[in-house]
């Protein structure tokens, strides 16, 4: 529930793939630690580093629990509970604008100063989530395990490139997943 990367200034109108490749280019732009990876929605591309769902499968939780259908597949399955992950995110940042209602208001402030105050602001609430025992926003206690002692340098993979090897990987790992949620029913 903390913000690890924030890159601001881009416009809405600016691809997905376009955005993600300036981050990670950058000299200090967003780093996947070497055997990690981050969950990214269907404008990505699958590729080293970033894990997306199936494109053409039934995706979004509300599709599945409204209509009482459960995955016959692995690729639904798999999409379900990237759906669900990916809520989390969702939260997030559901919290930061709670938090800060300057964030959903129109701005008369230049461009550049409203991009610094989306990052002062993404700094300040990883600030609360990590000082606070109660976070009041979001009226949970964290956990001592929550709260990062420090930042370690590691490895990290350049660029997300898509690729086979990449793609096997996801589909591994949705069949693992679809034969073990198979195998609890």
């Amino acid at each position: 529930m903390k913000f690890i990367y924030d890159l601001s200034g881009w416009e809405g109108s600016a691809t997905d793939s376009r955005v993600l490749r300036d981050a990670v280019t950058r000299n200090n732009g967003l780093k996947v630690p070497m055997g990690n990876y981050y969950l990214a929605d269907a404008g990505y591309v699958n590729a080293n580093g970033f894990l997306v769902p199936y494109r053409g499968t039934r995706y979004h939780l509300r599709k599945c629990e409204h209509t009482g259908h459960t995955p016959t597949n692995k690729e639904e399955h798999f999409n379900m509970k990237h759906s669900q992950a990916r809520n989390i995110i969702q939260r997030c940042f559901g919290i930061l604008n709670k938090r800060w209602a300057i964030l959903r208001t129109p701005s008369f402030y230049p461009i550049k100063l409203q991009g610094r105050m989306v990052i002062a602001c993404a700094l300040l609430h990883n600030f609360i989530r990590m000082n606070m025992v109660l976070d009041l926003e979001e009226n949970t206690t964290l956990t001592l395990e929550d709260m990062p002692i420090g930042e370690e340098q590691v490895e990290s993979i350049d660029v997300g490139e898509s690729g086979n090897e990449w793609t096997q990987w996801r589909d591994d790992i949705a069949q693992e997943m679809f034969q073990s949620w198979m195998s609890s029913r």
